[in-house]
């Protein structure tokens, strides 16, 4: 997957075949997306292309109220890696600014899809809307492709238990610890990706040494607080474990600096410190607890590890 910065040589993309949005959260809804963007472009011997930004656009827009509470799912680095794993040929990640805002979008069509892509067909998710105050939908879309000679097509929404599938609902299930509900909609477990830090000291002394993740965008949303079940990639090989999440408080008084998250692995290696970890969210076991002693907290760790081993994922 080839990664652009801006709108420079794009030109270079052969027969390119375009789709456009956020994509916070990467989920079954954007794969669908996603997957029918290869499908066409290997049928027409062309290239998948992804259009998105950084920051959010919520972000830029509202930033004194929807932006200012929104919590994105992935991390920019954790967004790259779940688009690559989609098989995508190129990713255009553009500068949101009030700037980019402005334009419209028939100058989005003319000097970006046409001028600097030369696409030759558009897909979008239902209901889509792009361009300076959202004027921008499918039927304008198809509109201008008559006139400007690429194709467009619209994706359904993809439905789970009876609801559509959303950033904002897959949201909703992390902060309240429904963590296998969120992995149904993302189709793939919820991660996040962190250099591994030395963990708690109060567990390394009663024989329970952890690894500390650590979060670096203060947007990045962190599930509640409690105990969950996690797989954590290192260098190729996967670790069973058990991680614990405190100080996840409302995003209105939480910092992003003061959530603790440790990890116990089953096969625990100091020589992990240092290394970059993927951890892979499994299910949430219990909820954040206080110990009155070190012997009460050894005794729960250790219910803990015996429930998690016991486990299949």
């Amino acid at each position: 997957m080839k990664i652009f910065y801006d709108l420079d040589n794009l030109s270079s993309i052969k027969n390119p075949v375009v789709t456009t949005g956020s994509f916070d959260g990467v989920h079954i809804g954007h794969k669908t997306i996603l997957n029918r963007l290869n499908e066409i472009a290997s049928n027409i011997n062309g290239e998948s292309v992804l259009i998105t930004f950084h920051p959010h656009p919520r972000k830029v827009l509202f930033p004194d109220s929807a932006g200012k509470t929104l919590l994105l799912i992935n991390s920019q680095k954790e967004k790259i890696e779940l688009l690559r794993k989609t098989g995508i040929d190129n990713l255009v990640i553009l500068n949101f600014t009030r700037e980019f805002s402005e334009i419209s979008s028939i100058d989005f069509i003319r000097n970006i899809l046409v001028a600097k892509l030369k696409a030759k067909k558009v897909v979008i998710g239902f209901n889509h809307h792009f361009g300076h105050n959202r004027e921008g939908d499918f039927e304008y879309l198809y509109e201008l492709g008559q006139y400007y000679n690429f194709g467009v097509e619209e994706i359904p929404e993809q439905d789970i238990h009876n609801e559509t599938v959303s950033s904002t609902l897959i949201r909703k299930a992390l902060l309240e610890g429904k963590i296998q509900r969120a992995n149904a909609y993302l189709d793939h477990h919820y991660i996040i990706i962190s250099e591994l830090f030395h963990g708690s000291e109060t567990c390394r002394k009663i024989n329970f040494p952890t690894l500390r993740v650590k979060i670096d965008e203060e947007n990045k949303l962190v599930p509640c607080d409690g105990v969950y079940a996690v797989n954590v990639l290192i260098d190729g090989e996967y670790y069973k474990g058990i991680l614990n999440i405190k100080n996840s408080l409302p995003l209105e008084i939480r910092r992003i600096e003061d959530i603790l998250i440790d990890i116990h692995l089953f096969d625990f290696e100091n020589k992990l410190i240092g290394k970059s970890a993927t951890v892979f969210f499994a299910k949430r076991i219990r909820d954040e607890l206080d110990f009155v002693n070190p012997e009460e907290m050894e005794k729960q760790l250790k219910s803990d590890l015996a429930e998690v081993n016991e486990l299949i994922y």
